[in-house]
């Protein structure tokens, strides 16, 4: 994995929701987009995969919000780290903060999802299907969504590492439940925290592409 760059004048420190849960937004020139962060268990939105990601989609023409999905307190609760529907729930609030932010509300969103972010993107994505323009998993579980998978309109791209046997396993069988345009990636030599040298820089041009394809097409 290559190293990020932390772009200090360019972030805005930001709170969201009920709860004012923090967020670190970060603009761009001319943006054709911007993608919303849902993290995995045990992440936050300082969680270096997840802003090496969000730099290389900025080299896409993308703006990124990356927010925390639980406050400190809940994050030290498995049942609610894993709780997909308050995920869900919190990804919700950041789109609407989008839509009410007078500079942001004409781009179109999209949401990125590692690990159980992915399932709360896709639940997400299929509850306000006219809100998400298009959605990316990486490692993630689209399998706790499942319920919601068929609803889901949004052109969707899943990431799996492949050497991430049962997740992608998992992955292939989400893919068939999608009814959305859909393409499954498998980068090989990944495991599911896509650590083995330059695995991630492959998921991030991988999910840079898709993004920078959908959102430029998309009509806000």
């Amino acid at each position: 994995m290559q190293t990020f760059t932390p772009e200090r004048r360019a972030t805005q420190d930001v709170r969201i929701g009920a709860l004012a849960l923090p967020g670190v937004l970060r603009p761009v020139s001319n943006p054709v987009g911007i993608v919303v962060f849902a993290h995995g268990s045990g992440s936050s939105r300082q969680s270096p995969r997840n802003q090496f990601m969000a730099q290389v989609l900025r080299s896409y023409g993308l703006a990124t919000l990356l927010m925390d999905l639980l406050t400190e307190q809940e994050a030290q609760v498995r049942q609610t780290v894993f709780d997909i529907p308050l995920l869900c729930h919190r990804v919700v609030e950041a789109v609407k903060w989008l839509q009410a932010h007078d500079s942001l509300s004409h781009l179109p969103i999209g949401l990125f999802g590692a690990s159980t972010g992915a399932a709360a993107a896709l639940m997400a994505a299929g509850q306000q299907p006219g809100d998400i323009a298009t959605v990316v998993s990486r490692g993630g579980r689209p399998d706790l969504a499942r319920r919601y998978l068929a609803r889901v309109r949004a052109p969707t791209l899943l990431i799996v590492g492949g050497d991430d046997a049962e997740v992608l396993t998992l992955n292939r069988l989400a893919l068939a439940a999608l009814s959305c345009p859909k393409k499954l990636e498998v980068v090989p030599g990944a495991t599911h925290l896509f650590e083995e040298p330059g695995t991630l820089d492959v998921a991030a041009s991988l999910a840079g592409h898709w993004f920078e394809r959908h959102l430029s097409q998309s009509e806000k």
